[in-house]
């Protein structure tokens, strides 16, 4: 029976998942609701251990050498390509709390023994090869503009941004060519990823149906991705450490906002 469920589930369609519209109440609701998850299942020291070897990367190659300074900002704007990925145990804890299932950590990564681990790991290679080519894109922006010439230090690099006239091109190709990539990033997973661990459905459903939720809701999905963008601005501001809480709080949120937007 549960493998005949599972085929039917593999062949339901997009169009026959009900869509909701929601307001920014529902949007508020889901922030709260995933700040509740947090303080139930603190997840920090997790985030700590993705967030501080990569920072630990960055710094150690600049110390031997390698000027990346004009990758720093990309690397760290592109986490809200990457977030869904690193945020999947997340959402299965989330889906196990509401349902007064056991949230341990083992548990949080069960999802990969189900079905729709497949789908899943599919989605995740698209939004790295996003990453991959939002960081070439940005590249090349850069060195379309500046040259190979690169910044011998960050006072440099801050000063060749700000104050030439290079520099506001810079900003301005790079904040639209992001807002390109952002928009497809959240169109394809914002809902796809909670609806591959809650119903056993194939990938290309999944990302249609995250597709219709942000034509459906064109305004409160824009909102979302401003205030993702604007918490993730905030915790890099604190030395990258604030990410390592506001990473799971969006995580969780996100599974949240599923819920109110995919009709079960």
């Amino acid at each position: 029976m549960a493998q005949e469920k599972a085929l039917r589930d593999l062949n339901i369609t997009s169009s026959e998942i009900k869509i909701r519209r929601i307001d920014l109440k529902d949007l508020w609701q889901a922030l709260r609701e995933g700040f509740d998850d947090f303080n139930a299942k603190p997840s920090y020291v997790f985030f700590l251990c993705i967030v501080y070897p990569l920072f630990a990367l960055l710094l150690t190659l600049l110390l031997i050498g390698q000027n990346l300074l004009h990758f720093i900002f990309p690397m760290i704007a592109g986490f809200t390509l990457v977030g869904p990925v690193v945020s999947v145990g997340l959402f299965e804890i989330s889906r196990r709390r509401e349902q007064g299932l056991d949230v341990s950590w083992s548990s949080a990564f069960g999802f990969v023994h189900s079905p729709s681990f497949a789908g899943i790991a599919a989605l995740s290679v698209v939004m790295m090869a996003l990453y991959v080519a939002w960081l070439y894109m940005a590249q090349l922006i850069y060195f379309g503009l500046f040259g190979a010439d690169l910044p011998g230090s960050i006072p440099d690099f801050v000063n060749q941004v700000l104050t030439t006239r290079h520099g506001g091109a810079l900003i301005a190709y790079g904040t639209l060519v992001g807002f390109i990539f952002a928009i497809v990033a959240l169109a394809i997973s914002v809902v796809a990823f909670p609806l591959l661990l809650d119903r056993e459905v194939s990938a290309i459903t999944a990302v249609k149906t995250s597709i219709r939720a942000v034509i459906s809701n064109p305004l409160m999905m824009a909102v979302w991705g401003l205030i993702v963008v604007v918490l993730l601005a905030v915790g890099a501001i604190f030395f990258l450490i604030g990410l390592a809480v506001v990473l799971p709080i969006l995580g969780h949120a996100t599974w949240h906002l599923y819920r109110k937007v995919v009709e079960s």
